[in-house]
This record gives structure tokens, sequence and C-alpha cells, in this order.
């Protein structure tokens, strides 16, 4: 809504004007009137629309031409007042104030008129059957109000129409020669119908209609009125109501009766609430509504914006299978000014055999979306009616910011759903191949995707103890030179090398060692085409050793060259790794190598076994009488040989640290 009105008041000298002024003001008609009345400003809470009014008078002798042009191109309204028992006054409407007018505005966006023919208390008939005319040649020409500023009538509803022709214009909804409302005006309530269809039936039922009165106007129908509604199209239009429910015609039908009635500010309000502007476009503060994020901070979609999205889903997977056909995922976006969904999307999520995104992969990308671009995933859940439907102030209520990474590694805990890593590789090293292979795509699917619909992102979910995850994957152009912020800012790294070239682990080896060997974000090296014979990498050690050296897990084996979906076992470890990046000695392999795994084999040996079980024979197996279970002395022996166990135990555990 405009924050103020301004209306400027023009016309033949001695029509009226300053007089309609001062008889608004004072409300009685003055004995002396000056030749031009100040601006006034009258205030919010006494006016109908609840905005303040500025009203301008114009005198052609105290004012210039300038000055003239000068306030018509600030007016947010002009009425050109005339007498109406003077017709050179009439004539010069249309021969010199439209004219000047229009020359001194901008060509597309027209001021609105109001034509006021004042002293109607001086003549016996009305000026309407000469104004008609002029008002159905102009379309910038709002109405025509007949006043008498002497005996004060209609002067109040005079300045209300002038607040109403700003507040809600004509204009921009309505087309008087073909009686009909403007293209972008259907567009705007369609798209108004379409969210407000909540199970996209095509057919707005009694509760969608309530809940759309409640959400205009803060008052739903009363039943009998809900009928009295539908009745009136049911006469007028054969298919405006179906199945007892409002179709699309009919809702347009009404809003094109309440436009001809004069009822236009009811149209103005359903628009105004589903955030358009005076230009019928969605107001920029409604799709981008404040939301800040500090840095080192993520953004996620909160539970709340999950279940907007699980109904969105829901209402737009027409044949229940959990996925959506490129027909159902067309009319979801009917609602979006362009398609926001290309053919990268089905290689960057999961899809189903035909290729179609499922309901996993639709919450996968709208995650990915959020954390990459939220301002994007903003103005998405704008187009969709997030605040509307979910009843809330802003889409922004639906958004996540996620605390300061610093804090998580301090606390050694995270809040966070969403990671990222950041897989690096050379040219041919099979970085795309582990992409796919997170979204369960084996090497012959992916020879089906197209190269110029290659995605350099991959989401999914992973399970890290119960808790589920969502693992996002970013392909970082091979180009070692050229590395930049968001190329480096990640929860994780994974250095991708083909076991079958010996010059590919070199790259890995550089990348790590310029960019992330003092970084405090954890690093895992996968070994992919590993069903390829294994080469020896022509580098200064082997892949194995450079882990050892730099305290990163043994390289992992990977290849996606399988008949069946390849092993998720791998992103599973990358996203604990990520979760728990201070957790150096969790165990990420069966190697028999690490620290971990030799501290569990030296727990598990035979030596230690038969350590065990001689204490427990000499402390417990023993014959115990009722007299010792009684005795301080027994319990003592007890607690000494468990505690001799325990530091034995971690002395060993010590060396072996030390050696690693």
């Amino acid at each position: 809504m405009r924050k103020d009105v301004r209306i400027l008041l023009v016309g033949e000298p001695k029509v009226g004007k300053t007089s309609l002024i001062m008889s608004l003001v004072s409300e009685e008609f003055p004995d002396v009137v000056p030749y031009r009345a100040e601006e006034i400003t009258i205030p919010a809470d006494v006016t109908p629309e609840r905005v303040p009014t500025h009203i301008v008078d114009y005198s052609e002798a105290e004012q210039t031409d300038e000055q003239l042009f000068q306030e018509i191109s600030k007016a947010n309204v002009i009425c050109i007042v005339y007498a109406v028992n003077n017709k050179k006054s009439i004539e010069k409407v249309t021969s010199h104030w439209i004219p000047l007018i229009t020359e001194n505005t901008d060509k597309d966006s027209r001021v609105p008129l109001i034509l006021v023919g004042n002293k109607s208390d001086l003549v016996e008939h009305s000026s309407m059957e000469t104004i008609l005319p002029i008002m159905n040649q102009y379309s910038e020409i709002e109405t025509c109000v007949e006043c008498s500023a002497k005996n004060l009538k209609n002067i109040s509803e005079l300045f209300y129409y002038a607040q109403k022709a700003v507040l809600h214009p004509t204009g921009p909804l309505y087309c008087p020669e073909k009686k009909d409302m403007k293209p972008l005006c259907v567009k705007a309530l369609t798209r108004i119908f379409k969210v407000s269809d909540l199970d996209n039936d095509g057919n707005l039922n009694d509760n969608e209609l309530n809940f759309f009165q409640r959400t205009c106007f803060n008052t739903p129908l009363e039943p009998q009125a809900l009928e009295d509604v539908k009745n009136v199209v049911r006469k007028n239009l054969i298919d405006g109501v179906c199945d007892n429910g409002l179709t699309l015609k009919g809702f347009l039908f009404l809003h094109t009766l309440f436009i001809q009635r004069g009822r236009h500010e009811t149209t103005w309000t359903v628009l105004r609430r589903f955030g358009y502007d005076d230009d019928l476009e969605l107001n920029q503060d409604y799709l981008f509504p404040p939301l800040k994020i500090p840095p080192d901070c993520t953004t996620e979609l909160n539970h709340n914006a999950y279940l907007f999205l699980q109904s969105v889903f829901d209402k737009h997977d027409k044949d229940r299978d959990c996925a959506l056909s490129p027909e159902e995922l067309r009319d979801l976006f009917d609602v979006f000014p362009y398609m926001p969904w290309g053919p990268d999307v089905n290689n960057t999520v999961c899809t189903n055999d035909q290729g179609w995104i499922t309901y996993q992969g639709y919450l996968s990308q709208w995650t990915l979306t959020t954390y990459l671009d939220v301002q994007r995933c903003l103005e998405y859940f704008g187009y969709l009616g997030y605040s509307i439907i979910a009843e809330q102030e802003s889409q922004a209520a639906g958004i996540t910011v996620t605390r300061d990474k610093k804090i998580d590694l301090q606390k050694k805990q995270t809040q966070r759903s969403v990671f990222r890593c950041n897989v690096f590789g050379d040219i041919g090293s099979g970085k795309s191949g582990f992409l796919q292979a997170f979204l369960g795509r084996n090497l012959m699917r992916q020879k089906t995707i197209k190269e110029e619909h290659r995605s350099y992102y991959a989401i999914n979910t992973t399970y890290v103890y119960g808790q589920e995850k969502y693992l996002l994957l970013h392909e970082v152009f091979p180009d070692f030179d050229y590395l930049s912020d968001s190329d480096l800012a990640c929860d994780i790294v994974c250095l991708v090398y083909d076991v079958s070239n010996p010059y590919s682990f070199e790259y890995c080896a550089k990348v790590f060692k310029q960019y992330f060997m003092d970084s405090k974000t954890p690093c895992m090296m996968i070994a992919a085409k590993s069903d390829l014979p294994e080469v020896k990498q022509m580098y200064g050690c082997s892949p194995l050793e450079f882990c050892r050296r730099h305290k990163m897990p043994p390289p992992q084996s990977f290849t996606c060259n399988a008949a069946s979906a390849p092993n998720r076992d791998i992103y599973t470890k990358l996203t604990t790794m990520a979760m728990y990046p201070h957790a150096r000695l969790r165990c990420m392999c069966t190697c028999n190598r690490c620290t971990f795994c030799l501290c569990q084999n030296f727990l598990n040996s035979e030596l230690l076994q038969t350590v065990r079980a001689k204490l427990y024979a000499v402390v417990l197996r023993r014959h115990v009488s009722q007299a010792d279970l009684k005795s301080s002395t027994f319990w003592l022996r007890a607690s000494v040989g468990a505690t001799v166990f325990a530091v034995l135990g971690f002395a060993m555990y010590r060396v072996l640290l030390k050696t690693r």
C-alpha cells in the first residue's frame, strides 16, 4: 500500500478549487476565499483509507507554468475542476487541461484524473450528459463527481474518490472499451486462484473459499453468503460453478463484476495480499523479505517449510507415484513467471527409472537452492504463496540460519542438517561418476546423460547414527590456479584420483598441500575406478603413505561400474566426517593399519584376552563364600584388579598412539 496520497486541484479561474479545499477543512463555506489555499495534510486516522493525504491547490494568478508542471509531476491524482454553469470551463477540460497533463507525465504511468463539477447548487440540470463522452474518450479518467462547495455537497466524497483513484486505480485492472479485465490482471488473479486451490482440483470448495476470504479480509463468509455468491455466478456463467465449487472462470467473473460495480478496492485488497504492486507485478519486498545471514553461517529449510513443500508436492502428484512427471512439474511451476528448474536438475537429484524427479529428489533440490542461493529460494516461495498458505509473516519464516561453524567446532556438536563436500580431481579422474553414483546411478545410466544437461552438483540424504542429513557434493572445476573462496569453503574435501592413471594422484596431492594441509577442514582420498587394474602413481610416495603422513584416513576404493546401484557407505563416511571433524580417531575403514583399527585389534588380541581371563579368574572366579562377600578385603582386591586392568589397557593404547 502507498504511504501517502498527493492530490492536485487544477482548472480555470473562478471554478471553485480553493473553495472546495476550504469547505473540506472547515466544514463550512468560507466568506472570504483567497487566490490559493496553502498545501494541507490530512492525517491518516481521519481518512477512510487510513493514508496521509496532501491536498495541493493551483492558482494561475500566483503560480507560473513551471511551478504547475512541477506540481503535476509530483501529484498522484489530479482533480480537474470545472463549473457546471460555465460551458467554457467544461470545454477547457479537453482542449487544455488533459493535453497539458498528458505532456507533463510519464507515458508508462499515467496519473489518474477525477473530473469535478463544482457549483451544482447554481443549476437544476446535471452536466453528466456532456461529461460521459469525455470519460469514454480518456481511459485515465477514473470518475466524475458533481459537488457544491457552498452546500458542502459531495465534498468528502470527492476527496475519497481521489484517494481511491490512487490506492485502488481502475486503469491497471479494467479496459472500459472491451468491458473486460486487462491481461495482467487476469494473469495475477489466475495465479491467486491456483495458489488458493489447495487440492488442485480446479475448483475452490467451501473450505478453500473460506480460507481465501479469511486470508484477504480477516473474516470468513457465512454459509448463506457463500451460497449467494455461487448463485450469482451460476446465473451468469454456465461453467462458473462445478461440483459446488467456484471455477477459475467463476472467480474471474466475480472480480470483473466487482470492478464494474465500482468495488475495485475488493480486487486490489486480494491482489495486494498476494504480493502485487500497482503495476500488477509481485512486489520486491514480498519476494525478497529481509534475512540476515552472518559470516560462516548457512541457510536451511525448517520443519514448517518442509511441510509446506510436502503439501505442494502432494497437490501436484496426481497419479500418486511419488514422482513428478514433466506435465506435473509444469503444472507445479505454472504460478511462476518462468520455469525455474532446467534439465540439469534431473542430474542433480534422485529420479525414478523414467527420469522423473522423485519426492526425495524434489526435497533435495529445494534444500540445495536454500543452501546455495537463499534469496532465490525466498523468491520461489513467494511465487508458491508460502506466507499465505502457511500463514506466516513472510517466506523468511521458513528459513533457519545456522550458527557460526566455529561455535560448532568449539562445542564439538552441530544442529546443521546440510553438509557440503567439495570434490577435487584431475580431468578424467572420475569426479562426475562419483557425484552421479551418489544418486544411485551406475556407469551404464551415467552414459545416457547429455553433456549439456550435466550438473556439477549432487545432493541426497544419508543417515548418520540414525539421523537423516543432506550431503551436497560439488564438483570443482580442475583449474588448479583459479580456485575461488567458494571452491574452498566446505565441510569436507574429497580428493579423487584414478587408480589406473599413474599421473592422476599428483593433482590431488598438490591441491591438498596448497589449500588444505593447514586447514581444519577434514579431507578424504578416493581411489576411483577401483574395478580397473591399479598402477603405481608417479609421485614421491604412494597414496597410502601420503595419507599416513598427513593423518588422513587411507584411500577409499570406489567404483560405479557395477550392475546394481553403487555402494553408498562411502557417502555416509563423508557425512560423518563432516559432522564430526574433531573426531580424528574415528575409524573410516577396516584397513587394519590406522590407529583405531590397531587399538581394536589389540583389545581383541589373544594375549589381552588371556590376561583378562586370568585376572577375571583370580578376582572373581575363585570360590567366594558368604563371609567373603561381607568382607571389605575381598572388595578391595576386586577393585584393585579392575583398576590394574584399566590402567594396563590405557597404557597400551598410549604406546600405540605415540608410535602412530
